[in-house]
């Protein structure tokens, strides 16, 4: 998990050979509930850093998926249209979509970082 980086609103990203995967954190996972439902964009789409590419929906709300980085949509996983809950099962295995001709990039936090920026919002 040391590979990933993350966000402040609680998503992850991963660079794999030059093209970004976004998912969800744990944390987020954890304090939506159970998913049930997840609205991802289309192959083509293009996504921008900052503003939401889809959304995902518990048993409690409806949230919003924001894109950490600016770029074209080349993959989604589809396997999550048909069982949301693989989010929850695993979030770091679970990536939403993967973006090329990345050209810009959110803030993003180290690991520890994170988790300490998650703490810091949980205390409050």
């Amino acid at each position: 998990m040391s590979q990933l980086k993350f966000t402040k609103s609680h998503e992850w990203l991963q660079d794999v050979g030059g093209k970004v995967r976004v998912g969800i954190s744990d944390h987020a996972q954890n304090a939506l509930g159970e998913l049930v439902f997840v609205n991802l964009p289309q192959v083509g789409d293009t996504v921008t850093a900052g503003t939401p590419l889809g959304d995902v929906e518990s048993v409690k709300a409806v949230s919003d998926i924001y894109s950490p980085v600016t770029g074209t949509v080349t993959a989604v996983n589809e396997e999550l249209l048909d069982n949301p809950g693989k989010i929850n099962e695993a979030p770091y295995d679970a990536w939403f979509v993967e973006v090329s001709d990345v050209t810009a990039t959110e803030e993003t936090l180290d690991e520890a970082a994170y988790k300490a920026f998650a703490e810091s919002e949980e205390s409050h």
